[in-house]
């Protein structure tokens, strides 16, 4: 509520700024200054929402560093039992399941297609 009103506001702030430059009743004041606080509050809009996340939201916040962690390194690991570990471990931690199991193909088996 409080983002909207601060956007809201200074739409209408830049708005008033412009109004005298471009003429009183100009469409071109009121699209420059959605555009320009636009382009502006976004910005500030994901900081403000990434540290609520971390404030009230940690278990949410720390899931998605996990995977964001577990998919860079994805493709640099080459050991499969290692793989196996770390994407358990990351289900674990990300999901919190009662119980976590990974069932694999043996390598002589083919997939039907």
């Amino acid at each position: 509520m409080m983002l909207a009103l601060v956007y809201f506001g200074s739409v209408a702030g830049l708005q008033r700024l412009l109004a005298p430059v471009t003429g009183q009743d100009s469409q071109l004041a009121s699209v420059a200054s959605t555009l320009t606080i636009a382009a502006l509050f976004n910005p500030l809009r994901r900081r403000i929402q990434r540290f609520l996340d971390r404030s009230f939201y940690r278990s949410k916040y720390d899931a998605r560093e996990t995977l964001e962690a577990f998919s860079t390194s994805l493709g640099d690991e080459t050991d499969l039992e290692q793989l196996n570990a770390e994407l358990l471990s990351v289900v674990g931690a990300t999901m919190q399941p009662e119980h976590v199991s990974l069932w694999l193909l043996p390598a002589d088996r083919k997939v039907k297609r």
